[in-house]
């Protein structure tokens, strides 16, 4: 049962005023971002979530029941839901001369991306490994065509082999704000040697033909990324470094194609696993005995020492491989990449085995603090021998595409299989899993009601729509001023009871045509649920249940960066 509580927690304060104002009320401190050091693995605090705003505005997407934020209070049990693997995966394979070397066809982040300008997913990936990154198109998401590109003819490269390296992590934005047709498309790849390639910058018209914009030292880690926060309105480099294993530092720009030249300094500190990401059991009980350290430790280090080192090389405690983010409805989306194990080339090659990375979410309302409430991956390696997604998976720069009422999630894995046998970076596919439309977490009711009251909320809009899952039960709401009493005719009994399995529902009242009277006032929705689960509510000034949030990496009802109802 979730109990939440208006109070913030005892002997926490509140951000200091002075600095940008969000969105849903959040008040930014003057120096943003801040630079705390992370030292250890206890679990950082979300500040916004031990003092959230007095009232919250809701005019920007979906409201996620993912967190605490909205609640006031509530006796609803909060579910977090798992992604469901297409059962024809992988939807691409190495099958072209130029994959066939690893064989490597897979994401190593790249960008899969729903293009609204001629109504077709883009994909770009890591084709052979270390080689190039390639281009594919689909109509639907499933079938993939790759097309014969101008730029290495016979191919469907992007870039030419020769003055780029081998290629490592890459990042591909297709960005839809941008004003400049030659700079849709915005790419940073991390090109080995860094000694005379490194981070680059890339800009483009069409996805295809693409523009070098110089060198880009953000931090020398390998599989550094890059994402646009859409709520502020900037650029944040994901930064691969080592603190306590792989972690992540944060350094934002508003250019992301002006080539920049950055020291750890001027980067703040970000992510790091925490004291709650746990070893993965199996992966530990791969490491040597008591008695074979034991016999080590008689010519190599102290037991106490190699002990340590063991624990470490087969994931204790695990590292954080990546993070990707994406603006999705009113929050900012995460992937926490974990990776479980073995950590280093010893373990890999001598148990024959591929990375263990598990695909973890995360939530952030103000763009820097993470809340990651849910510790179970939603996609995980299978770490079964044979598998195509064995291990060492991977998501993609813009993390999901909406298609009706499901989020469609491409994802790289590997099997580990090479043409000579296992080979840690061999048997690289693309796989394909899906989610409900807001489906990251529920509020959920068994067959006696249950109720949530939201904290003050104020909206511009008239139309409360919600996503609610409740074929054999019911959900009604009601609004209330702000000591807590009925705002007629918003009540309970007038309330039209909505019932069904629906990811875009409107709720009514009798006696109002809608909520215009209570429009930029101070308000509390009430929700009662019997028999469901609401995953999210939102408030809009769209009869037909536009959100005005933003849609990850698109899809085909929108077309531009927002859901905006203008088809």
């Amino acid at each position: 049962m979730v109990v939440t509580c208006a109070a913030a927690a005892e002997g926490q304060r509140a951000p200091a005023a002075g600095g940008e104002l969000l969105y849903n009320g959040i008040q930014l401190p003057k120096e943003w971002p801040p630079k705390t050091p992370i030292r250890d693995r206890s679990v950082r605090p979300v500040p916004y979530l031990m003092a959230p705003p007095a009232v919250i505005p809701i005019d920007v997407g979906r409201q996620l029941f993912v967190d605490d934020f909205l609640i006031e209070k509530t006796d609803l049990n909060r579910t977090f839901h798992r992604a469901q693997r297409f059962e024809d995966n992988p939807i691409l394979k190495p099958e072209t001369e130029l994959e066939k070397k690893g064989p490597v066809a897979t994401l190593f982040n790249d960008g899969v991306w729903f293009d609204p300008t001629d109504q077709l997913f883009k994909m770009w990936y890591h084709a052979g490994w270390f080689d190039g990154t390639a281009y594919a198109t689909s109509k639907d998401g499933f079938k993939w065509d790759r097309p014969n590109l101008d730029v290495v003819p016979g191919s469907n490269r992007v870039l030419p082999k020769e003055g780029h390296g081998n290629r490592d992590g890459t990042a591909i934005w297709l960005d839809l704000f941008e004003t400049n047709p030659e700079q849709r498309f915005k790419m940073y790849i991390y090109e080995r040697p860094k000694e005379t390639y490194g981070g680059r910058i890339f800009t483009s018209g069409d996805g295809i033909h693409w523009t070098d914009k110089g060198l880009t030292r953000v931090g020398d880690g390998d599989n550094t990324t890059f994402f646009y926060n859409p709520f502020r309105k900037k650029w944040v480099y994901s930064i691969r470094l080592y603190r306590m294993g792989r972690a992540r530092d944060y350094w934002e720009t508003d250019d992301i194609t002006k080539p920049a030249h950055t020291q750890t300094s001027d980067h703040s500190p970000w992510v790091s696993v925490d004291e709650l990401d746990k070893p993965d059991p199996g992966l530990l009980a791969l490491m040597p005995s008591a008695a074979e350290i034991q016999q080590e430790a008689l010519t190599n280090k102290t037991v106490a020492e190699l002990t340590t080192y063991y624990r470490s090389l087969y994931g204790d405690p695990p590292q954080l491989y990546n993070l990707d983010a994406v603006g999705y409805e009113s929050v900012m989306l995460g992937v926490f990449s974990i990776l479980k194990g073995p950590t280093s080339s010893k373990g890999w090659n001598k148990h024959k085995m591929v990375k263990i990375n598990d695909l973890e979410f995360g939530y952030s309302r103000d763009g820097f603090h993470w809340d990651r409430p849910d510790r179970t991956p939603f996609l995980s390696s299978t770490r079964k021998e044979g598998d195509w997604d064995r291990g060492y998976l991977h998501t993609t720069s813009g993390i999901c595409a909406i298609v009706g009422d499901k989020l469609y999630f491409f994802y790289g894995g590997w099997s580990g299989i090479g043409p000579k046998g296992p080979d840690v970076y061999s048997g690289g596919a693309i796989g394909l899993a899906f989610l409900r439309r807001d489906g990251f977490a529920s509020m959920d009711a068994g067959e006696e009601a249950g109720f949530l009251t939201t904290r003050p909320v104020t909206f511009q809009g008239k139309h409360l729509f919600v996503n609610l899952k409740a074929p054999g039960g019911e959900l009604r709401v009601e609004a209330l001023d702000e000591q807590g009493r009925v705002i007629a005719p918003f009540s309970m009994d007038n309330c039209i009871a909505v019932s069904g399995d629906t990811t875009r529902q409107r709720v009514a009242w009798k006696g109002a045509s809608d909520l215009s009277k209570v429009a930029g006032t101070k308000v509390r929705f009430r929700f009662q649920l019997r028999s469901g689960e609401l995953y999210a509510f939102w408030v809009t000034p769209d009869a037909g249940g536009a959100s005005f949030g933003y849609v990850a990496a698109g899809g085909p009802e929108f077309k531009g960066p927002i859901d905006n109802g203008k088809q």
